[in-house]
């Protein structure tokens, strides 16, 4: 975690940087236990508030919860095989695919109590932190991060998608009960670089002149700050920040994580954001998302 802030930081301050792996496995177990010590301390009512997740109560995201981490687990930790009873021909169809699985899921386990959710999640999340731990960060993942427009993934950053799914419907939850928590470095650092990895494909169909740049800079207390920059008819992303970039935006870090995970609509993410240069090319920005919509 510490050489992840030292290379932000650094990268911010000085000069450009080329991303790197990004590891968060040892997350895992700390995050669990933060999510089990916050379900824990739910009253009934609690359980029944509806969140930013559509359609979805507390319990509902909890459950959904306990699923992710059984199918991770039975897919990557037994070679179980996932069979999606139709053909997926493309995005569009995994997407829905996906939501159907969630859907079935989710109805299902409204027949369980909130002591019976927490006791599968604390089983389910123990496991999912070892499973993790011992995967070997650079081999093939059994799924690319197609969010971040990949075909192939490598362990870590399928790893790192786990991350970012169980840290935000964790917030979910906390937002929907009132709790703070997990916006500090710790959390809030890894979870951004992971995230931004999706701007490369918000940007693939826009065109700019070789060179042309785009900084994100979110206000946390470690400069968190990257650049797409257009080389070769291509966006690539960089962290750091361009010394005269074509455009420049800053968010805060509440404003970042809810436009990336879908919780705020690109006018209100627009309208929360600072905009210097080309605004026009600011727009693919807030309609970014690191999850599959």
């Amino acid at each position: 975690m510490d050489e992840m802030k030292e290379a932000i930081t650094q990268a911010s301050v000085d000069r450009m940087e080329p991303l790197t792996p990004l590891y968060t496995a040892h997350l895992f177990g700390p995050l669990h236990q933060q999510l089990v010590e916050l379900l824990e301390g739910l009253d009934p009512a609690d359980w029944e508030r509806p969140t930013m997740a559509p359609a979805w109560r507390v319990r509902d995201v909890a459950a959904h919860l306990v699923e992710v981490d059984l199918r991770r687990l039975s897919v990557g930790r037994d070679g179980h095989r996932l069979e999606p009873g139709r053909p997926i021909d493309g995005y569009r169809d995994l997407v829905e695919f996906l939501n159907q699985l969630n859907a079935e899921w989710v109805a299902a386990a409204r027949r369980f109590s909130p002591r019976v959710l927490v006791e599968l999640l604390r089983y389910s999340g123990s496991e999912m932190a070892r499973m993790v731990a011992e995967l070997p960060q650079h081999d093939p993942a059994p799924f690319a991060v197609d969010w971040a427009g990949e075909r192939r993934s490598e362990n870590w950053f399928d790893i790192g998608r786990d991350y970012t799914e169980r840290w935000h419907h964790q917030m979910q939850i906390r937002d929907a009960v009132g709790a703070s928590g997990l916006l500090d470095e710790r959390w809030l650092l890894p979870l951004l670089d992971l995230s931004v990895r999706c701007l490369p494909r918000s940007y693939a169909g826009v065109g700019a002149a070789p060179d042309t740049t785009v900084v994100l800079h979110v206000l946390v207390a470690a400069a968190a700050v990257w650049t797409l920059r257009m080389e070769q008819g291509t966006w690539r992303l960089w962290r750091g920040a361009s010394a005269a970039p074509t455009t420049a935006v800053r968010l805060d870090p509440d404003a970042a994580w809810r436009m990336f995970y879908n919780a705020l609509s690109p006018a209100e993410a627009r309208r929360r954001a600072t905009v210097d240069g080309d605004a026009a090319l600011a727009e693919p920005l807030f309609s970014a998302r690191a999850v599959m919509v």
